[in-house]
């Protein structure tokens, strides 16, 4: 079973929900705000997919980060740490399932690992 983590609000994150119910796949849906990823999952999904796009630097959470902080970031240790404290910082949604790892949502793409 897939599971998507992201943030119930996330216009993003309901159209790709939107898209899973549509072709019928069963998911569980993890809310960040609820239950936040850990370092060590966040750490697993930079090795998967680089901490580069994992990190969503065109959000407010990260536009809202002092300018210090942002240019921290400049290694995976450093994007782990920060996703770790600022969760909504990730890029959403991430999809768990079988041997896909997705971030972000591109119809294409999920259709091609996905069905």
């Amino acid at each position: 079973m897939l599971t998507v983590y992201g943030l119930s609000q996330c216009d993003t994150v309901r159209r790709a929900r939107q898209w899973l119910d549509a072709q019928g796949l069963e998911y569980r849906f993890v809310d960040f705000k609820k239950t936040p990823p850990s370092a060590a999952q966040i750490a697993a999904w930079a090795n998967g997919v680089g901490w580069d796009i994992l990190l969503n630097k065109r959000g407010t959470t990260w536009r809202r980060l002092d300018p210090a902080t942002q240019s921290g970031v400049v290694d995976a240790a450093s994007a782990v740490a920060l996703l770790a404290q600022h969760p909504s910082a990730i890029k959403r949604p991430v999809v768990e399932g079988g041997k896909a790892l997705l971030v972000g949502f591109d119809p294409a793409q999920w259709r091609e690992a996905l069905l």
